[in-house]
């Protein structure tokens, strides 16, 4: 039997002409070979931030067509919109012609009224005739006793009266028109201006009042 040598300690088995660093455990060089494991390759990184940049133009460029897109939509509507608007305009401007061409047969149709004149196949015409120009917007205006306005009213007469308080129409001498809110033709009317110096027929009886002491109490 062999004795061993105590303090002595078994050493590892090394082949023949190695040296000894070729003693080292395996155990060591396996975690020698973890700790310095190479890092990821520099190409790598490189084509990571080169892929970022062109996402970034990608999405600039995508921007900046979707806000194109949306300026020519807005533009396409405000087109739109003015084409719409531009055909209202010329249908009116069509149509307020083309009353304003029967507005003399319109003014015949009304003396034959007045002179009871409006009877037979001419009445049943004529009624017709205003009915389709009324159907088309054709609205008649001016009133006896309302106030005179210049903008849609002609004066072809003036007086004076002492019971008017300002300036009224007193006789419609010739209809006015309007289609919608234009005015094809003013009504031509006689008008009575407030009597100079006389006062209105209220502050007449108000100043009679005055003097008397008041309205009788019951």
């Amino acid at each position: 039997m062999t004795e061993e040598t105590p303090g002595f300690e078994e050493e590892p088995d090394v082949p023949s002409g190695a040296t000894p660093e070729d003693a080292t455990p395996k155990a060591a060089e396996s975690d020698s070979a973890k700790e310095s494991a190479p890092a990821a390759p520099a190409g790598d990184v490189s084509q990571d931030v080169a892929l970022t940049a062109q996402l970034d133009q990608v999405r600039t460029a995508l921007g900046e067509r979707t806000a194109d897109l949306q300026r020519l939509q807005a533009e396409y509507q405000n087109y739109r919109r003015r084409v719409e608007r531009d055909r209202v305009t010329v249908k009116e401007l069509a149509v307020a012609k083309l009353l304003t061409e029967l507005l003399p047969v319109l003014d015949d149709i009304g003396r034959a009224r007045e002179h009871d004149e409006l009877v037979g196949g001419f009445k049943s015409v004529g009624e017709s005739l205003e009915t389709i120009v009324a159907k088309m917007g054709l609205q008649q205006f001016g009133k006896e006793g309302e106030p005179f306005d210049p903008t849609i009213h002609e004066a072809l007469m003036h007086s004076y009266a002492p019971d008017v308080t300002e300036d009224t129409c007193v006789a419609i001498l010739q209809p006015g028109y309007r289609f919608g809110e234009r005015t094809i033709r003013p009504a031509r009317v006689a008008v009575a201006e407030p009597q100079p110096g006389a006062q209105p027929k209220a502050a007449d009886e108000q100043a009679k009042e005055e003097e008397s002491g008041g309205p009788d109490e019951g």
